[in-house]
């Protein structure tokens, strides 16, 4: 794929946050140590005032740091980007989906709607995302699965997302079995991102991480592919591979960031509309003015697309000493 900078054509895909507000305080996400930004909720007029400058627009991921569906006009920014024909996703921790907002996504066409769960048991929920409210969370899928069966609704298709880590990874066979039982087809095992340039907060640390000599992972991983075989569940790996390429690809890579595609076609925009490269960067530095490539709010995309700070990191990141953030990270972390 030629770079996008260089034929001149904008980002096909946008990472905008509906809102950075959340109403959990996980221990693998920024929340945890404090926010980059102030809380904040991006509105219709502002996410069309973004998305109209970018006229080659396919996928649109209406979600970053933060829970969306606290945004009470997310409904209508999905509406307007499927009129455009944007395929429209989004992440949700899935405590608000009631049979409000189960209507509301239904009836807004959205097409994904991935559920970040982390835990396959109460005990394991509280560990990791320091909340009770594991038992409302399946309710609320058990319940949206039933209404799109009964509409006969194939959409939004509705996955699992599983943040793996040495503390939770021994419910992960539970998790699919969990996920038969409510009726969700897909799970996806995520890797954990860390800052490689601070001592990192709560389980986003480097020995907290999944390697593939980890006693008994591979074991797990193989005891969790075969009972998603057998129950009918698609389990799969962030980065659209199986779950052990996924622990495998970072370490036989010795410059993994060189087959990054990510800051060639897309850009993240937070609630605040400052411009990130990725949607991954933000968990991956501390040092978080080094990942501003300028503001939406403040000047048109095309020239921050085509502006120095853009220049500078796409120079560095096709170099043997890239970017911070891109330093530790790898092509199969997150899609």
């Amino acid at each position: 794929m030629a770079d996008s900078h260089l034929t001149g054509r904008l980002p096909v895909e946008l990472y905008l946050e509906s809102t950075n507000r959340c109403n959990l305080r996980c221990r693998g996400c920024i929340h945890y140590k404090g926010h980059w930004e102030p809380g904040r909720d991006i509105s219709v007029d502002e996410m069309r005032r973004i998305t109209d400058q970018l006229p080659d627009l396919q996928r649109v991921v209406l979600h970053g740091i933060g829970e969306p569906l606290l945004n009470r006009q997310l409904p209508a920014m999905i509406a307007h980007l499927k009129a455009r024909g944007v395929k429209v996703l989004i992440n949700s921790n899935g405590i608000l989906l009631d049979a409000h907002w189960r209507r509301a996504l239904m009836d807004s066409c959205l097409d994904d709607l991935r559920v970040s769960l982390d835990a396959a048991s109460p005990q394991g929920y509280q560990q990791i995302r320091g909340s009770d409210q594991f038992n409302i969370v399946v309710s609320n899928l058990k319940a949206f699965i039933a209404m799109l069966d009964e509409s006969r609704q194939t959409k939004p298709a509705v996955s699992i997302w599983y943040l793996g880590t040495t503390d939770n990874i021994a419910e992960l066979p539970q998790c699919i079995r969990l996920s038969a039982e409510i009726g969700v087809a897909e799970v996806y095992l995520q890797r954990l991102v860390y800052f490689h340039d601070h001592a990192g907060y709560g389980v986003a640390v480097a020995h907290k991480t999944l390697q593939e000599t980890e006693p008994r992972l591979m074991d797990l991983i193989q005891e969790s592919q075969r009972l998603a075989e057998r129950l009918g569940v698609r389990f799969n790996a962030s980065g659209l591979c199986q779950p052990d390429q996924s622990l495998k690809a970072d370490a036989a890579e010795e410059k993994p960031w060189r087959n990054c595609y990510r800051y060639q076609h897309l850009m993240y925009i937070t609630a605040w509309g400052n411009v990130l490269p990725c949607c991954i960067a933000p968990f991956a530095t501390a040092d978080y003015a080094s990942l501003i490539m300028g503001n939406a709010f403040e000047t048109p995309l095309n020239a921050i697309w085509a502006g120095e700070r853009y220049t500078q990191f796409r120079k560095a990141h096709r170099s043997l000493k890239p970017p911070q953030c891109c330093s530790g990270c790898g092509v199969l972390w997150s899609l």
